[in-house]
């Protein structure tokens, strides 16, 4: 969890789209990635049984999805992930990708799960306290993306958001990879 690294993911989803459906996004995608990390800090364990899902194959989904966004922002590629014209799917971009995986993503969420597994009911709040902290921080950077732009300048913000999508990209191969070793036990 990141707030300054997901800005310019953040500002490369939403190009094209006005000041008060950023804000909307934003709020969106951090309500919705906190509700998502607290519900796996929580009930991750059970969840997991529940619906059969391994560590693995969430580190090998979650970093699919991640190389994807990645890969298109680093190709400058308008993809129907965040050129989408409607209201309904704009909004639904706070929910995918950015929500999860950017904000909450298989790392976060496997983290989280580990610094609350045989915890405190103490240790547990200071986990959640702790990432809404960052979220809250995260929303921050993104509702004032527009003043971000103004001070740097589109051009750097440009050349940010390809690093970012190089490095989303690489975060993504990093899971898949991590996934199959632990698939393989290798």
């Amino acid at each position: 969890m990141n707030p300054i690294a997901n800005t310019p993911i953040f500002l490369g989803l939403v190009e094209n789209v006005d000041k008060k459906s950023k804000k909307q996004i934003a709020r969106t995608a951090a309500i919705t990635a906190f509700i998502i990390v607290v519900a796996f800090t929580l009930l991750g364990k059970y969840i997991f049984e529940l619906f059969g899902i391994t560590i693995p194959a969430f580190k090998i989904t979650g970093g699919i999805l991640i190389f994807y966004v990645g890969f298109e922002m680093l190709m400058s590629k308008k993809s129907t992930i965040h050129n989408n014209e409607n209201h309904e799917d704009k909004s639904s971009l706070a929910i995918s990708p950015l929500a999860i995986p950017i904000l909450a993503g298989p790392g976060t969420i496997v983290t989280a799960m580990n610094y609350t597994t045989n915890a405190t009911y103490a240790h547990v709040s200071i986990v959640v306290l702790i990432f809404g902290l960052m979220i809250f921080l995260t929303y921050l950077a993104f509702a004032l993306s527009d003043a971000i732009v103004e001070k740097l300048g589109k051009n750097l913000i440009s050349v940010i958001g390809k690093l970012m999508g190089l490095i989303l990209a690489i975060i993504g191969t990093g899971m898949i990879t991590e996934g199959i070793k632990l698939t393989f036990k290798i």
